[in-house]
């Protein structure tokens, strides 16, 4: 006999987590959440300075790689993604962004009632707990705390008296009264442990009777009754299993949303047709619209032994650790990132066109110890992202296979306005080093290098650097026109019981970190589904 629910939610992920939450706070609905990946039990995940190994270990990680880019020397991307339960929420790097209010004001304008500044204004302050108490532009009470950043206190003064003196804006508060400017980040960190989706709504919430957790369980496919999606068949342990229900939302995020679409024929019907799959609803837009912020970095030598590389020796390392585990405090209770700063480069624009992080580690940081090995030394390392890229790309299957993974093709810096951008973000950062009181502790350019000035050198080294900073979204597209794949309360358009809820709906990028909207929209479906 096949098992039913009222909801069943696919992927355990940032927006899944909250959803799940929220509708089985109703204890008369049955919800049953299925997560691909493993439980969140290791203690890495807690620890918030763990995080950037978390990106690059297939225990915890889809292990998406781009097809080759174009204009990025042909080089494939690296796409972390997480894979167990929290999802990215999981592996990230907790910093909290919720994006311009112009972002929200955009999606309003282009058809997605309900989601304009002050309706997600709202429902980011019932989520929050932040720091800073509840304002007009903060909550005080919610499930999420928000905290100020703890690394790095010391250098936050003379980063921002150089940014001053670069003719950069500062800010206090980007989630508020400020969205430009350069300040300290908040993060999603609780008493000195990543607050992911998983620890703060799934797990709070997984006594409830009525709610139901399979973990290791891939959804291959929407079983469809003509119109209407009435059940998913999933893989565990190797076993094809089969559940139906009343609705399904499928949170599986921004590749694994339209892949599941795709593979259950809902997508567009020549792409489909080509692999054999049998078409269930011509939606031309399922996967399209790919976006994510490209980044590239300015690294620069220190001369003080000031960096966060001394914080690495092992012995002091180990400290660290013995410090996070009994007092939840210390260098492993945050991230090494001294100042965030959201800034224009030219000034016709309404909202800031570039996101920079400054921290005193790099990229390639690791434990050292003398007479084992070295550290990588002291430095400033920057990343800059492009906020609202022109450029689109897509995510489309590789085959008819459900395990198979998805083809992500970003096409990245196809827009002479990218490039443009990148080019005077890396020009805008090298002067907060040569302007102000960092000129004193900074010594060489160790990336571009200060060989790389001209617009040629400085696309060169943007194609064979550029990254991205792992904010995909677009591919199932909120709005009302043909293109779009869902309507403004996020239901499939032209499928019954069937929702996507995760960034995949957004209709453009926001500019920022991509968690805070993850969390938004995972609440704001819940609002609107109660509310029916």
């Amino acid at each position: 006999m096949v098992a039913s629910y009222d909801t069943i939610i696919v992927g355990a992920g940032t927006s899944g987590c909250v959803l799940a939450s929220r509708l089985s706070a109703d204890p008369a609905r049955k919800v049953l959440v299925l997560e691909a990946g493993r439980r969140d039990r290791d203690i890495r995940v807690a620890i918030p300075i763990a995080a950037r190994p978390l990106w690059t270990d297939p225990a915890f990680n889809w292990g998406y790689m781009s097809e080759p880019e174009p204009n990025a020397d042909n080089r494939r991307i690296p796409v972390p993604r997480g894979k167990l339960v929290g999802g990215s929420s999981s592996i990230n790097g907790m910093l909290y962004a919720r994006g311009h209010p112009r972002d929200f004001d955009q999606w309003r304008q282009m058809g997605c009632d309900g989601w304009g500044y002050e309706d997600v204004l709202q429902v980011y302050k019932r989520l929050e707990t932040d720091w800073r108490g509840e304002t007009e532009f903060h909550g005080g009470h919610g499930p999420i705390a928000i905290a100020k950043a703890a690394n790095s206190r010391e250098l936050v003064a003379p980063v921002l008296e150089s940014v001053t003196a670069a003719g950069l804006p500062a800010s206090d508060d980007h989630n508020g009264t400020t969205p430009e400017g350069f300040g300290p980040p908040d993060y999603n960190i609780d008493h000195g442990r990543r607050a992911s989706a998983a620890s703060v709504f799934l797990h709070p919430a997984l006594h409830r009777p009525n709610l139901w957790l399979i973990t290791e369980a891939q959804t291959t496919r929407i079983v469809m009754d003509k119109d209407r999606a009435v059940g998913v068949e999933y893989v565990k342990d190797g076993k094809r299993e089969r559940v139906n229900a009343h609705e399904i939302i499928l949170c599986g995020g921004v590749y694994n949303s339209p892949q599941l679409l795709m593979l259950s024929g809902i997508g567009p019907a020549d792409e489909l047709r080509r692999l054999g799959i049998e078409i269930t609803h011509d939606l031309p837009g399922v996967g399209r619209n790919l976006q994510d912020h490209a980044g590239i970095g300015v690294d620069v030598a220190c001369t003080e032994p000031i960096g966060f590389d001394s914080q690495l020796r092992a012995d002091r390392f180990l400290l660290s650790l013995v410090q996070w585990a009994l007092l939840r405090t210390g260098v492993c209770a945050s991230m090494p990132v001294v100042v965030n700063g959201f800034i224009r480069t030219r000034p016709e624009l309404e909202r800031p066109d570039i996101q920079t992080l400054i921290t005193t580690t790099s990229r390639d940081a690791r434990i050292w110890f003398p007479g084992w090995r070295k550290g990588v030394g002291h430095l400033f390392a920057t990343r800059s992202t492009l906020l609202h890229p022109e450029s689109r790309g897509q995510v489309s299957l590789a085959s008819a296979d459900p395990l198979a993974k998805p083809l992500i093709y970003f096409n990245l810096l196809a827009s002479e306005t990218d490039r443009a951008s990148l080019r005077a973000a890396i020009r805008s950062t090298r002067t907060i080093f040569t302007d102000g009181p960092l000129r004193k502790l900074t010594g060489a350019e160790l990336a571009p290098g200060k060989d790389v000035q001209s617009d040629a050198e400085i696309d060169a080294y943007i194609r064979r650097t550029v990254t991205t900073a792992f904010h995909g979204v677009g591919t199932c597209r909120m709005g009302q026109d043909a293109e779009a794949v869902v309507d403004p309360q996020l239901r499939v358009r032209g499928i019954e019981g069937l929702r996507v809820v995760d960034c995949a709906i957004m209709p453009t990028i926001t500019g920022g970190n991509t968690h805070a909207p993850a969390l938004m929209i995972g609440e704001k479906a819940a609002e609107i589904m109660l509310g029916e």
